[in-house]
C-alpha cells in the first residue's frame, strides 16, 4: 500500500484491486497507517483519497538507518570476541594436545 501511495495519492477502491483482501480489510490498514501519522485520508465527493505523509516515511527511515548502524557495530563487536575466543581456544589445544 505504501509503495503505491508513494506514486501518488489514489483512492480506497483503488488499493483494494492490488491486493486479495476485502474492502473492510483495506479500510483497517489504512485506518492504523491514518493513526500513525503516515497517510492522509480526505474525502472527495463519495470518494475517500489516501495521500502518503513522505516526512513520516523519512522519520521511519531515518529511525531504521539509525538502528542499522547499531546493529551493524554490535554485530562487528561480537565478531572481534568470537574470534578471540577461537584464537585463545587454539592456543589452549595447543597446551594441552
Amino acid at each position: 500500500m505504501i509503495e503505491r501511495l508513494s506514486h501518488g495519492p489514489a483512492s480506497v477502491h483503488g488499493l483494494t484491486e492490488p491486493f486479495a483482501l476485502s474492502q473492510q480489510m483495506i479500510s483497517k490498514h489504512i485506518a492504523y497507517l491514518v493513526r500513525a501519522r503516515i497517510v492522509i485520508k480526505t474525502k472527495r465527493g463519495r470518494e475517500s483519497v489516501c495521500t502518503l505523509r513522505p516526512e513520516a516515511i523519512k522519520k521511519v527511515s531515518d529511525w531504521a538507518i539509525s538502528y542499522r548502524r547499531f546493529w551493524e557495530e554490535s554485530f562487528d563487536k561480537l565478531d572481534v570476541v568470537v574470534n578471540q575466543m577461537k584464537k585463545k581456544e587454539v592456543r589452549d589445544d595447543r597446551k594441552h594436545g
